[in-house]
């Protein structure tokens, strides 16, 4: 499972606000909100963002293995 719990490290260490990303970069709501929810976002987003934040992928997300350990 993906998940962005570095997003919004990244963005707090960066000064970049959710209305910052809604208001001056056009994000839409629901595309923060399915960040949030660590929903399906596409690769453009996820570009959009390292672009933005000036960092790497591994900046804003992180593979975790839920599968159980035999």
């Amino acid at each position: 499972m993906i998940v962005y719990d570095r997003l919004w490290s990244t963005m707090k260490k960066r000064g970049m606000s959710q209305y910052r990303l809604l208001r001056e970069f056009k994000f839409s709501s629901g595309q923060l909100d399915r960040l949030r929810k660590n929903e399906n976002v596409s690769t453009y987003t996820l570009n959009q963002l390292c672009k933005i934040l000036h960092c790497s992928i591994e900046d804003i997300a992180e593979y975790i293995d839920e599968s159980p350990n035999p």
